[in-house]
Formats: C-alpha cells, structure tokens, sequence
C-alpha cells in the first residue's frame, strides 16, 4: 500500500498545469497582419516533468500538439519514452482549452493558427519555469498537431510572432503538407517529418513534393516515409474509416506570402470558414483510413528517442 502511494505522489508531484494567454487567429494571415487585435484566449496544457529522473536542475523540453482526434494513447507512448530518457513534457491543450473535443471534418473550431499561436506562447510561458531549460526546447505532434509541428519552422511565422524563444527541432508526424508556401523559407532548427506511404488523410506525397521545395535552399529538413503504412500509422489500432474525415489526396492549396491559403481553382484566399468550405469542396473527399503498422510503429518510436536524443540530451 505505501508502494502504490508513494508512486502516487511521485505522479502527482511531477506535472503541473500551466495557463497563459494566447488568441484565436482563424489563418496564418491573422498571425502575419493582424495579430496585436486578436481576441484574448486562455490556454493550458500539462508539463510533466521527468519520473525517477529529477535530479537535474533544469530539463529539456518537447512541447507535443495532438490531432484532429484530440488526444490519444499513441501521442503519450512518445511523451512517455521522452520522461524515462530525462526529458519534460507539455501537453498542449488547445482544444478543450476551447472547449472542443475533435475537429474531425470540420477543421475550423480549432485551426492551425491558433495551436501555432498557442505552441509559441506556451514556449515563452514555459520560459520563465524554473525547472525548464528553454535554450533546449522542441516540438512535435500528429496530424493537425504535425502541422503545427511543421510551421512553427515558418520563417514568416516566428518574425510575425516574434517570440522571445525559439524550437530547436521540429518533429512533424503525418503533418498536412498540402498546403505549400510561395515563400519557402524556413528556420534553421532541423525538421524532420514521418508519414505513411499509404496516408489518405494528409498524403505522403505532399510532403516529399514540400521537402525537396524547402531543400533546395536549406539542408534542414529531411522525411522518413514508412512503406505499407496509413494514418495514424503508430496506433495499436487495426485499420478502419473513419467516414466524415476529410481525405485531402487530390488537395494542394498554395499559401502566399500574407499567410492566406487559396483555393486550388479560383486563386480566392480561404480567410474565414464559408471561404474554406467552398475551397475545400472543391477537392476534398469524406472517408479516410487510419490504423497501425507494428513494425512502422516501432521505427517511427526508435527515430523519434534518437532525434531528440540528438538535439535536446546531445547523444
């Protein structure tokens, strides 16, 4: 009995939820043009420091961002693995800090903006944690949270934002790389994207198509793409359809330089949500298959441990 309490305390004793201010800006152009009058939002998420490990006097950081789906027993395997080699973890909260649940064939309650936005006021709130060395702080995430994973690199962005702190790494997983930015631009921090061969949701080939767009200039970024492999890849889950997901395999909407996304055939920026579903029912598809891959799994966990090894242990 006191084993079990103790280990309780332990848990206990070692996460903190931490609240801080941040915005709702529907597009990146909110973010890039008009982000001083955006509405105030509060914001949580969870920091979970190191078990059996807390020695240190301060600890590098992965901020994760969860999926459309919200949050899922996969996404903490990895924050999971990342605390048993020494490293805190912050669980982003952005949807039920707004009080949504999924964003599944919807994507505008919760947009990309707003958890780009909140992933960077949460890096500088998390600044000033006297348990947090900031100077060695990545990000990743999952499928919307794998895109917001991804242009946290977006030099646009980070001057837009102008945030006191910056992503030492950046680990995109099956992110939506159809969207593709005139300006390709990116940070320095290494970014590194995993995704399945077979992904209907956010496909695979939009993201090898960004890659080799973003390397011409920088050697930063690199893709791992898993053959035999769907969304959602490195669930325990066996294959299914989810009927109302947006499937974006025939999708490619390009970005301009303001942050607006235009629809693919009349060029009209998508700024609010009526514009986005017109756009959007001009490619998208309902229905998209998610499901595991054990050996995929297994790969994607073994590079994820090492790539922040890498950046944030320097092993």
């Amino acid at each position: 009995m006191k084993f079990y309490f103790i280990i309780i305390l332990s848990f206990l004793f070692n996460q903190e939820r931490i609240n801080f201010s941040s915005a709702n800006p529907f597009t990146f152009k909110d973010i890039i043009i008009s982000l001083e009058s955006q509405e105030s939002q509060d914001v949580y998420g969870i920091l979970r420091l190191p078990i059996g490990n807390n020695t240190l006097e301060k600890y590098p950081l992965i901020i994760g961002v969860a999926g459309s789906l919200g949050w899922s027993d996969h996404h903490k395997e990895y924050m999971d693995m990342y605390r048993r080699i020494g490293i805190a973890t912050f669980e982003l909260k952005s949807f039920s800090s707004r009080g949504v649940t999924s964003t599944v064939g919807s994507q505008s309650d919760v947009t990309m903006a707003m958890m780009v936005l909140d992933s960077y006021r949460a890096l500088d709130i998390l600044s000033q944690h006297s348990k947090i060395d900031i100077s060695k702080v990545a990000i990743t995430g999952w499928s919307l949270g794998g895109g917001v994973s991804l242009f946290t690199a977006w030099k646009k962005i980070i001057d837009s934002i102008n945030p006191n702190n910056k992503f030492i790494a950046h680990l995109p997983i099956y992110p939506p790389c159809f969207i593709q930015p005139d300006n390709i631009e990116f940070g320095d921090s290494p970014i590194h994207i995993l995704i399945g061969e077979l992904d209907d949701w956010t496909p695979a080939s939009a993201c090898e198509n960004l890659v080799d767009k973003i390397s011409k200039n920088k050697k930063n970024i690199d893709i791992t793409v898993y053959s035999n492999s769907h969304h959602s890849f490195d669930s325990g889950k066996s294959l299914k359809v989810i009927p109302n997901a947006y499937s974006f395999k025939d999708c490619m909407f390009d970005m301009n330089d303001d942050g607006s996304v235009l629809m693919n055939y009349l060029n009209i920026p998508m700024n609010n949500s009526f514009l986005q579903k017109i756009g959007l029912s001009f490619c998208i598809s309902r229905g998209a298959t998610v499901g595991g891959n054990k050996l995929a799994k297994e790969k994607s966990l073994n590079f994820s441990k090492e790539f922040m090894s890498r950046h944030l242990l320097n092993k």
